[in-house]
């Protein structure tokens, strides 16, 4: 096999997921801030920082981030750059957060009462819960104001062409043709018999628009060719729909203290599943057909370091929560 490929004896993905997560959780400490919660003019409201804390800090297994870092890395290797998580470049950091941002609002609303009205979220009481539903609307709005205002600093650390392509980017993956236009399909969807290419188009746009855009958000923080490009596409697309498969699976195979919320929860809402559609087994083999996919995506890529992108694959379809 190719040592693009394989590069594993060299490469550990726990202690490079660790240095990463450490710089992604700083971060987020720091622009989710306690201190902009003032009452001074020009302050956010206490409550409202706090709701917008409590959704993001603490919890979660920080996939997107980790796939923005580990993208970016790829793209900086294409120029024979070299990076590690003490020399992360500024836009890098900030997309990776600018995703996880919109992801923990995405949750915060598509738990309140009027959606898929869910009591626990990462092993804790969900947003609307804690704090009360319209507190919980508005953290949801606030953080999705903010991924924005992350990609669009003051100063010169985004160029201007790399800030509109990043918002460009991430705006798509949640909007009516991504994130949003998926969960509206999925609540029109309650008992509702799909077809297997429904359901893959439902979760492409609901769960995979997100993990594809991370890829390709890493991706635009460095130069890399159409091929490349093309490649890591297909890559996105292969682990975003295998994510839902395994999260379909888990909610079959997995209680709810080990997920860190509530298990069965599509079975008691007559919700289309990957495991309903398929059967548990068939449901397994799909999800490492499409890692193979995306493995053999990253092999034609041309990139000389994908051994972060090949492990976080690996490890969000071998995962137990």
């Amino acid at each position: 096999m190719d040592a693009r490929v394989s590069g594993r004896a060299t490469f550990d993905l726990g202690v490079w997921s660790a240095a990463h997560l450490q710089r992604v959780e700083q971060a987020l400490e720091r622009w989710v801030s306690a201190d902009a919660a003032t009452d001074a003019e020009g302050g956010a409201p206490a409550e409202l920082i706090a709701a917008m804390r409590y959704a993001v800090l603490d919890g979660g297994k920080r996939l997107r981030p980790l796939l923005v870092l580990a993208a970016a890395q790829a793209a900086q290797s294409a120029s024979g750059e070299r990076s590690d998580a003490t020399s992360t470049p500024e836009v890098a950091l900030r997309a990776a957060c600018a995703v996880e941002l919109i992801h923990a609002y995405s949750l915060v609303h598509d738990d309140l009462p009027c959606m898929d009205n869910d009591v626990l979220r990462r092993g804790k009481a969900t947003v609307h819960v804690k704090f009360g539903e319209a507190s919980a609307l508005l953290a949801g709005d606030a953080l999705q104001a903010m991924a924005f205002e992350l990609l669009t600093p003051d100063d010169d650390a985004i160029p201007d062409r790399q800030q509109a392509a990043l918002c460009r980017l991430l705006a798509r993956a949640a909007g009516s043709s991504g994130m949003a236009g998926g969960q509206a399909i999925d609540l029109a969807s309650v008992g509702v018999a799909l077809t297997e290419r429904q359901l893959r188009q439902m979760h492409r746009l609901k769960t995979g628009a997100l993990l594809q855009a991370s890829v390709m958000m890493g991706a635009a923080c460095g130069d890399v060719s159409s091929q490349a490009k093309d490649a890591l596409m297909s890559y996105g697309a292969a682990i975003g729909l295998a994510f839902q498969v395994v999260d379909d699976m888990l909610d079959v195979t997995a209680d709810s203290a080990t997920l860190g919320k509530t298990a069965g929860k599509d079975a008691d809402q007559d919700k289309p599943t990957f495991v309903s559609l398929l059967g548990l087994e068939r449901a397994g083999v799909y999800a490492q057909e499409l890692l193979a996919q995306a493995l053999a995506a990253l092999a034609r890529s041309g990139l000389p370091e994908t051994q972060a992108l090949q492990g976080l694959a690996q490890r969000l379809v071998n995962r137990s929560c």
